[in-house]
């Protein structure tokens, strides 16, 4: 049983190349987890083990490890960088405790750090901020620092400052100690020295910055740093402590991961600084029988709670299932799902170290661990006891901004369309649905890079091969005026021949689809055949007249017509409505419609004369402008056909700053000019 105040529970994040994956290698090989400094570079990261990981040097997926340190046994989630899987990093930082966030010394603030403090910021997590990659050429950790300050919604203070940079990186001052040290070996160890002469008043006015900043959290401390000047090195240590336990300062470090330099006064940091899952408030539960509010206490004697936060498909094991235990101990073979109310039992319980799995008798609050082949459980689930049931708030899944229409490369749809359900339960970002109008599975991500990395790991999983390509527009066509025309169908060819004929009118109505008016008098037409001319005119409209689209919003009467005797039928009276149909449409003044969506776009400030311009080029109308918390917000209505690939160019016209949803709207008409396009393109793909 783990003494619970000695379990640190952590997600690393940070945006894509800032070093998260190279830092959490350093972690565990200076803590003695692995033997071998992996380098994400060289393709051999133990957190970066997926082939998709590997080719594109990026991690793709949420790993998961843990290390001892210092009796102290920390439970890591390696999270993504890039936006296309920034649903994982949601997921994850849901579930723990406290963040490191890494920024480059190089590339420093991004437009992606901005989310990733968001996050931080909005769900006041305590974090520690930790500048990378020190020793490259361009590192300044001065620069960064202060455009973390400047720009980022979250307080760092700095508590190493790094003696050199670039190639000269070589140590740290520990300012709470006011200590100096050199890097120690490859290692991640530290050697003590003198205080460098060219960083004593350096580290002196950092210190007094440090002691400050943590004293106005704490009002007994304010009062004695404006008495004395000074605070002992103990009262900095549980000063900065309660300071990154309330979210009010975020403590700043240094490291270079890659050769190790600095890890493990890191190391010593997180278990100094970030909080034990006893040191925070219990995770509040609803008890689905009476809807009380419940509080998960992170002790091992509690009942036992569990939330689930990643599933993972694999073909052979069966859906991999992991969570994070908030309170009590896990023992034995089932718990108890508070979502589905129903009792699961699972076989081995295991930590995943890697890509290696090591099997566990027991786990207890804060610990991060596994089971497999469960059949109702997904990810968003709360597991518990029978006894003490209760559901915990899931994080609402970011939605998907980019839609491809997919299809089996060999023609296996049935296979992909099985292999692409299962991805769903491991991606909640991901949704696959169907166009009923052009016939299209259509798959939605968050970027064409996501569903690329879904199409790969289909084929390796699966063994079918997905492609992707823009949808087909679900154009629509409709009148504007009316019109009359007869239909008539007449052939003799021996025997009993086929007759039918009538009179239509069309007529405009707006919203309303389709209506079908009889106002045959006298019985030119037999009631029997009536239905029938209906029918036809149906097949016709979903046919389409002008470039093959389905016409909607007409008002279809029937007036008059005639019948023979022996060579009337059903069949002869549906031809008559089609043809009839065909040749009134055209006088009626046929347009095509086009699916109108709403977009809310989020820029900054600087980004929305750029967004507006676009949206004009795009056939947009804007709708207004407000101010919201994250930035600008502009609401326009814009042509489907121009926005297929608006993710990757908002991208592009923002530095991955801005943000949009978007959803159908209404049909409108498309302009003349674009109709002769869309039917010249039409024709020639039905011919």
């Amino acid at each position: 049983m783990q003494d619970t105040a000695l379990v640190r529970n952590i997600a690393v994040i940070g945006h894509g190349n800032s070093g998260k994956t190279s830092l959490v290698e350093a972690m565990l090989y200076t803590a003695g987890k692995i033997n071998r400094l992996g380098k994400v570079d060289d393709g051999n990261a133990s957190m970066d083990y997926d082939e998709e990981e590997i080719k594109r040097k990026i991690s793709i997926n949420s790993s998961f490890n843990n290390y001892s340190w210092k009796k102290h046994n920390v439970y890591l989630i390696d999270t993504p960088g890039d936006d296309s899987f920034f649903n994982e990093t949601i997921f994850a930082a849901n579930v723990c405790d406290a963040a490191v966030f890494v920024i480059g010394a190089v590339l420093g603030v991004k437009g992606q750090t901005h989310k990733f403090a968001d996050l931080v910021a909005s769900r006041k997590t305590p974090a520690m901020i930790v500048v990378s990659k020190m020793d490259r050429e361009r590192a300044d950790f001065f620069r960064t620092f202060d455009q973390i300050k400047a720009t980022l919604p979250i307080n760092p203070v700095i508590i190493h400052l790094p003696i050199g940079q670039e190639a000269n990186f070589s140590g740290i001052v520990d300012l709470v100690s006011n200590k100096a040290f050199s890097f120690d070996g490859n290692k991640g160890g530290l050697k003590e020295i003198d205080m460098p002469a060219d960083l004593a008043d350096d580290a002196a006015v950092y210190r007094e910055a440090l002691m400050e900043s943590v004293a106005e959290t704490d009002e007994e401390l304010i009062d004695k740093f404006l008495e004395e000047g000074e605070l002992s090195e103990e009262e900095l240590k549980a000063g900065l402590k309660k300071a990154v336990l309330s979210g009010e300062v975020a403590p700043v470090g240094v490291s270079c991961a890659t050769a190790n330099m600095g890890t493990a006064a890191i190391l010593d940091a997180l278990n100094t600084y970030l909080p034990a899952p006893s040191d925070l408030p219990p995770r509040k539960g609803v008890n689905p029988a009476n809807g009380g509010e419940v509080d998960c206490v992170p002790k091992a004697d509690a009942p036992f709670t569990g939330f689930v936060f990643k599933t993972m498909a694999d073909p052979y094991a069966g859906r991999l299932t992991i969570f994070r235990v908030f309170s009590g101990t896990l023992t034995g073979e089932s718990f108890y799902n508070a979502n589905k109310k129903t009792s699961e039992r699972f076989g081995s319980l295991f930590l995943i170290e890697g890509r290696d799995q090591r099997q566990v008798d027991s786990a207890g609050p804060g610990m991060i661990v596994a089971v497999s082949k469960l059949k109702e459980t997904v990810t968003g689930d709360t597991l518990c006891t029978q006894a003490a049931p209760l559901v915990l708030d899931a994080p609402e899944p970011l939605s998907p901004v980019i839609t491809y229409a997919v299809s089996a490369k060999k023609g296996d749809e049935e296979k992909l369309f099985s292999s692409i359900s299962r991805m769903l339960d491991e991606d909640l970002s991901l949704k696959m649905s169907r166009q009923q109008q052009t016939g299209e599975t259509l798959v939605s991500g968050m970027s064409q890079v996501h569903l690329e990395v879904v199409g790969n790991v289909i084929k390796r999983k699966f063994g079918v091969e997905m492609e992707l390509s823009l949808p087909k527009i679900p154009y629509m066509e409709t009148i504007r005026g009316s019109a009359k025309a007869q239909g008539r169908h007449k052939k003799q060819s021996g025997g009993r021949g086929q007759f039918g004929d009538c009179w239509i009118e069309l007529a405009p109505i707006p919203g309303q689809k389709f209506e079908f008016v009889d106002k045959i008098v006298g019985g030119v037409i037999p009631q029997q055949y009536r239905p029938a001319v209906e029918k036809g005119i149906l097949e016709a409209m979903e046919r389409g007249v002008l470039a093959g689209y389905p016409v909607t919003d007409v008002q279809v009467t029937l007036y008059d017509g005639s019948y023979h005797t022996v060579d009337s039928s059903e069949m002869a009276f549906k031809i008559a409505g089609s043809l009839a149909f065909k040749k009134a449409a055209p006088e009626a003044g046929l347009v095509l419609l086009e699916p109108i969506m709403e977009m809310v776009i989020t820029v900054n400030k600087d980004s929305v004369g750029d967004i507006m311009g676009d949206l004009n080029s795009r056939r947009g109308r804007v709708l207004g402008m407000d101010s919201g918390p994250k930035g600008e917000v502009v609401t326009a209505h814009v042509p489907m056909a121009e926005i297929q690939t608006y993710a990757n160019d908002l991208t592009s016209m923002t530095g991955g700053l801005g943000m949009f949803t978007v959803k159908f709207d209404h049909y409108e008409e498309v302009p003349a000019q674009i109709t002769e396009k869309i039917v010249a393109a039409r024709a020639k793909e039905q011919a």
